[in-house]
């Protein structure tokens, strides 16, 4: 149940004191009292009232200087103020109506009168009390979305960034593991040395082909030739190190180990072979006359970003990589080369032929190498 309005009544006559007491309390309100300005200021600080029933004259402190008090305070400046005046002070009521009051009584009281204007200032008093209460609500709640928000734009700016970088790895990873690759804070990116296995592959002709043909014809070559081997890829979960025009990179056991990386690589490079035997068919009724080489190694290789802020790569850096370039400038049209530590790694699965020792350009001794031709064992989980 709500406790009942309090009302404190200031007046230095000890009979009108007494008849606002009767005459409020016995329509329900708590009515304190103060016999001066002094003691109505105090009172007022410390009972915090609903309303002021404030006489204009008083010895001390008169009522004009009370209601400029208890409108310079910040917890009291809102609560009305009803000045008690006799009818010939009506200069002082002007006053004191421009100084804040809110109301004004003539003695001798009416009841009526009185009653009327308590219950219209008390409305008052309790509708602007309901409003600085849904003001400070409203504040309360703007600050916690305030910080609600600053914690959402934090999380927004984390995902964001996840999916920049995320976006950024799907460029040369699939996108499965590119999203390990992320959620790992890039640390399987820093450098590290690790044993892999590396595919290259480029169009044979394609020179020629460029210095022949238009611009357009050029480019829907490229973007065909980099669907058909760029799908396989990322089915095998090869990492896509770089396109560079007709020049395909792939690696294998990194950043996310493979126990059966040499397979992988030589599967890889005979199903891109296979892929480009009908998209060759495809450009031969075109008119146009380009053919499709491959190669793979197996060696170590230190991997990790290069690059500067703003635009980075992942690469790998060693013999290795060297000697798949190598060996795939050495493959003829539709042959896939690969070394002999890749031979053995693969295992009997791999079908391949002996091409003997190739003289390779930075090579100080010549390389024994084969030719993958196919794969035993069954190929239907891979495309």
């Amino acid at each position: 149940m709500n406790d009942p309005p309090k009302i404190l009544a200031v007046d230095d006559a000890p009979e009108n004191l007494e008849i606002l007491k009767v005459r409020l309390e016995a329509r329900g309100y708590d009515v304190i009292t103060a016999a001066d300005g002094d003691e109505g200021l105090a009172r007022a600080r410390a009972e915090n009232p609903d309303l002021v029933l404030l006489d204009v004259m008083m010895p001390k402190r008169d009522g004009l200087s009370v209601l400029e008090e208890l409108k310079a305070d910040a917890t009291l400046r809102f609560v009305p103020v009803v000045l008690v005046t006799a009818r010939a002070d009506i200069r002082d009521v002007i006053a004191g109506l421009e100084a804040g009051a809110d109301d004004y009584l003539t003695k001798p009281f009416e009841q009526a009168a009185l009653v009327a204007r308590v219950r219209s200032l008390l409305r008052i008093k309790a509708l602007n009390d309901l409003a600085q209460e849904q003001a400070r609500t409203l504040a309360e709640q703007a600050e916690k979305l305030a910080v609600v928000n600053a914690s959402l734009e934090e999380k927004v700016a984390a995902q964001v960034a996840e999916i920049e970088r995320i976006g950024r790895l799907r460029r040369f990873l699939p996108p499965q593991v590119a999203e390990l690759v992320a959620s790992s804070g890039g640390a399987m990116l820093e450098s590290h040395r690790r044993e892999i296995t590396v595919v290259c592959c480029d169009l044979r002709g394609f020179t020629a082909f460029t210095e022949s043909s238009a611009p357009e014809d050029v480019t829907t070559v490229l973007r065909e030739y980099h669907q058909a081997v760029g799908e396989l890829v990322f089915a095998c979960e090869g990492t896509l190190e770089r396109f560079a025009g007709d020049g395909v990179m792939v690696l294998f056991n990194d950043p996310l180990p493979c126990r059966d990386h040499a397979a992988r690589g030589v599967r890889l490079a005979l199903a891109m072979r296979d892929a480009m035997d009908e998209l060759g068919e495809v450009w031969r009724q075109r008119g146009h006359a380009i053919g499709f080489g491959a190669a793979a190694a197996l060696g170590f290789a230190t991997l990790g970003e290069i690059g500067f802020e703003g635009r980075r790569e992942y690469t790998a850096i060693g013999p290795v990589v060297s000697l798949a370039h190598r060996l795939c400038a050495a493959a003829k049209p539709g042959e896939v080369l690969i070394d002999q530590r890749l031979r053995t790694a693969a295992g009997p699965a791999c079908e391949a032929e002996p091409v003997g020792e190739l003289s390779l350009k930075g090579f100080r001794h010549p390389v024994p190498t084969f030719s993958a031709v196919g794969w035993r064992e069954d190929r239907s989980s891979f495309p």
